[in-house]
């Protein structure tokens, strides 16, 4: 990139959109010159606007912006979105239909027929079905997803397996409290406990699983033909979503087979050395009693899976354990990479 692009965040007031002006700060291709949130921050600087639940201080850069309605306008033509689902669909389609480029944390558009829901080191060929969306819909800009902070960490780990063909798979989360936000989970009934429902992400799990492992053919997104199914649970765990993996394959393979699939995974990120890409997206621990959250989620800058304990399962073929960082990874570093992802593919200039 030889000059900075102009980005801004919808919903930056709250805990996404903090984590997108966080990740977003000393970025070489981008420049944060413009938040918006609610009409009732709208007017205010963005210190007075924000209540910063962020570990350090809030960045100066930032701070003395003004914050902006959820309206196209004076925005930059490159917006994030960490907006609230209830008003994600209205206002990300009014910025694209008013041509700009949306990269959305929002769950809204993840599973329409014409949206990307990218990990760019799994599926950057999904990319080839924004111009559908564009001629479908009138738009002059465009949505592009990331997906939920579960799914993000279950799909890095399966993507070096898609090789040995994913037949079925068994994924049982264990939760970090922050990627229910702020206040997020009562400490009453989460300390020393486990909650073992989350709504809705069972379902978005075992969804987005198979459209991210899937095919573009023929100009259109093709579902992975495999069957997956989730139990998600809440733990007193501050950052960093562990899934218990099981997975069936239908090539015969042995663990070591894995483990160097694992181990030699890279993708057009690291090829193309994306600021935001870790330099190996998936990283193997040998160690019997690794990944874990405190100790190894932030490593990488929060962008790599972490997966171990990888052995041979009694019902399925192989299971193992993978780690995210949920707010990171799952939320706005994902975004930031799959915009990096769309500026070297030319699609966001």
């Amino acid at each position: 990139m030889q000059r900075q692009i102009e980005v801004g965040v919808l919903g930056a007031t709250g805990m996404v959109g903090q984590h997108f002006v966080k990740f977003l700060q000393g970025h070489p291709w981008f420049k944060l010159t413009w938040v918006g949130a609610s009409d009732r921050s709208a007017g205010k600087k963005y210190r007075e606007a924000t209540s910063w639940r962020l570990a350090g201080a809030m960045p100066e850069a930032v701070a003395d912006l003004q914050v902006e309605e959820c309206k196209p306008g004076n925005a930059p033509k490159i917006v994030f979105s960490a907006t609230d689902a209830s008003v994600a669909t209205e206002i990300e389609q009014a910025f694209a239909k008013a041509g700009h480029t949306v990269v959305s944390n929002s769950r809204n558009h993840r599973m329409d027929s014409d949206v990307p829901l990218l990990v760019p080191e799994i599926n950057a060929g999904h990319l080839g079905i924004l111009a559908r969306q564009k001629q479908a819909r009138g738009w002059p800009g465009q949505i592009v997803t990331n997906p939920n902070c579960s799914t993000i960490v279950l799909t890095m780990a399966l993507g070096p397996l898609k090789q040995f063909g994913i037949r079925r798979v068994l994924a049982t989360t264990m939760q970090a409290i922050s990627g229910a936000g702020y206040p997020g989970v009562p400490s009453m009934d989460i300390n020393a406990n486990v909650i073992p429902f989350i709504g809705g992400e069972e379902e978005k799990m075992e969804q987005e699983t198979q459209k991210i492992l899937g095919d573009y053919v023929d100009g259109a997104l093709r579902d992975m033909d495999a069957r997956v199914s989730a139990h998600c649970n809440r733990v007193p765990v501050v950052d960093g979503h562990l899934v218990a993996t099981s997975v069936e394959l239908g090539s015969k393979v042995k663990v070591d087979d894995l483990i160097r699939a694992f181990e030699s995974f890279r993708a057009i990120p690291q090829e193309r050395k994306l600021p935001s890409a870790p330099a190996r997206p998936v990283i193997y621990m040998a160690e019997k009693d690794r990944p874990q959250p405190r100790r190894d989620a932030e490593r990488e800058n929060g962008m790599a899976c972490f997966v171990g304990r990888v052995r041979e399962c009694p019902v399925l073929d192989f299971k193992f354990l993978a780690l995210g960082h949920n707010t990171v990874r799952g939320a706005a570093g994902a975004a930031v990479l799959n915009a990096e992802l769309m500026c070297s593919e030319g699609l966001i200039q």
